[in-house]
């Protein structure tokens, strides 16, 4: 079970902000996860964008959260980029405001967190690597894009299943202002949403 705090936010977020547009990006994920389901497979989705370190990290952290409030437990959840670089601090803090247990395990360029959001569930171990790294799966998953460079870029995404284009605006735009908080507050909320949308059509037979 989620933390409460979460699920709280879970629960709090509003569907309908969802266009009908933005629904058929999202349509591909449904049909993937729910056929998965059906077969009572794994699901392994891999959410990539170029360096790691923003708008994959949410997707990974909120889909395996938002998979467990739904209580799908085939679901596990991945990320990865083109490069690797470091998950962004921020990005850290905002998941930790919204009912994330968040530590940091090792220091460096490239810090280790362990991402904790259900009492009886293994942690995600969040970091910045390449969507091909041995920490990732490297066959029947799901390649998520996130950002339409590494859509743009990665014409190939090896041992994927399946390629699905599900694009974010990038919050580092805010980087150095002072809507820095708020404008990844805002992308935080908005992919969890859209992921409340996607794992809430799933039928868990």
């Amino acid at each position: 079970m989620t933390f409460s705090k979460i699920a709280a936010v879970i629960k709090s977020l509003d569907l309908t902000s969802i266009s009908q547009d933005r629904k058929q990006v999202l349509a591909p994920l449904i049909v993937y996860i729910q056929a998965k389901i059906d077969t009572k497979s794994e699901i392994r989705l891999n959410f990539i964008c170029t360096h790691n370190s923003r708008r994959s990290h949410f997707s990974q952290v909120w889909a395996q959260a938002i998979a467990e409030y739904y209580n799908l437990r085939k679901v596990v959840c991945y990320s990865g980029g083109t490069e690797a670089t470091a998950l962004y601090p921020m990005v850290a803090e905002i998941l930790k405001n919204s009912g994330f247990n968040i530590d940091v395990i090792a220091e460096g360029a490239n810090p280790i967190y362990n991402i904790k959001y259900a009492d009886n569930q293994h942690p995600i171990i969040g970091f910045s690597k390449t969507y091909d790294s041995n920490f990732n799966p490297l066959s029947e998953f799901a390649a998520i894009m996130t950002c339409s460079h590494a859509d743009g870029n990665c014409p190939m995404i090896t041992g994927a299943e399946k390629r699905i284009p599900i694009t974010f605006e990038d919050p580092k735009v805010s980087d150095g202002t002072n809507r820095q908080k708020e404008v990844y507050e805002e992308r935080s909320l908005q992919i969890a949403t859209e992921l409340k949308y996607v794992f809430s059509e799933i039928k868990n037979n």
